[in-house]
């Protein structure tokens, strides 16, 4: 399969461009502070980055952990937010008989990950009213079961408020674009194939995205990171 994109600075600069008609409305009324990049880490903070210098935007990062299930981490009974919100699978959850004292007590583990990436990544655990009212993007380098951005999509729309929710993303698989046409207003894709593995295929260069490079971008933009 022949790769779709050089690298993820390509994959943003394609990206932006459909995002461009945000700053012409900006020039008729609404306001560039009006737009926040929400990107997940890591490599979505890649992608967040170009693509804020482009709009003239806002970048922040979420961050969701997958609950697994008992004796398979991977099959995912949800996600948690960090707020504590919990984004339950329910149909897994059922099949599986769960428990509701695994759910929490892995919700809890998930939790002090989730405090210990916002701490090293933006220097706070809160988000204020930052997002309220706002046209969030919601980014990442590339979708593949869909689970952290559906969950990440519900909590900026029930949770945080936000005016507009647009999924922006270099590459999904066909059935995972058209489900999260239902937790988003707007789902921007520039690659849907209908034969999938993983992101990184359509990618030349994947190279893994360091906690260290997020925390360069991050203070880029202002936030008081562990460097």
């Amino acid at each position: 399969m022949n790769m779709v994109f050089r690298d993820r600075i390509d994959a943003a600069e394609k990206l932006a461009e459909k995002l461009l008609y945000l700053k012409q409305e900006d020039k008729e009324g609404i306001q560039s502070n009006s737009i926040v990049i929400m990107a997940i880490p890591r490599g979505g903070v890649v992608i967040g980055n170009i693509i804020s210098r482009i709009l003239d935007a806002k970048l922040d990062v979420v961050v969701s952990r997958k609950i697994g299930a008992p004796y398979n981490a991977e099959l995912a009974l949800g996600a948690v937010m960090p707020d504590g919100s919990f984004f339950p699978n329910e149909n897994i959850i059922r099949m599986l008989k769960i428990s509701e004292g695994h759910i929490n007590s892995e919700i809890d583990t998930q939790m002090k990950e989730i405090d210990s990436r916002l701490m090293s990544f933006r220097g706070s655990k809160e988000y204020g009213k930052d997002l309220q009212y706002k046209t969030v993007i919601l980014v990442d380098d590339g979708i593949a079961t869909g689970a952290t951005i559906s969950a990440a999509s519900k909590w900026l729309k029930k949770k945080k408020n936000c005016k507009e929710l647009i999924i922006a993303v270099p590459v999904a698989p066909k059935d995972i674009a058209e489900k999260l046409k239902k937790v988003a207003d707007r789902v921007i894709i520039l690659y849907s194939p209908s034969s999938f593995e993983a992101v990184g295929q359509f990618y030349h260069d994947f190279s893994q995205v360091s906690d260290n490079q997020v925390k360069k971008i991050l203070h880029g933009h202002g936030y008081k990171t562990c460097l």
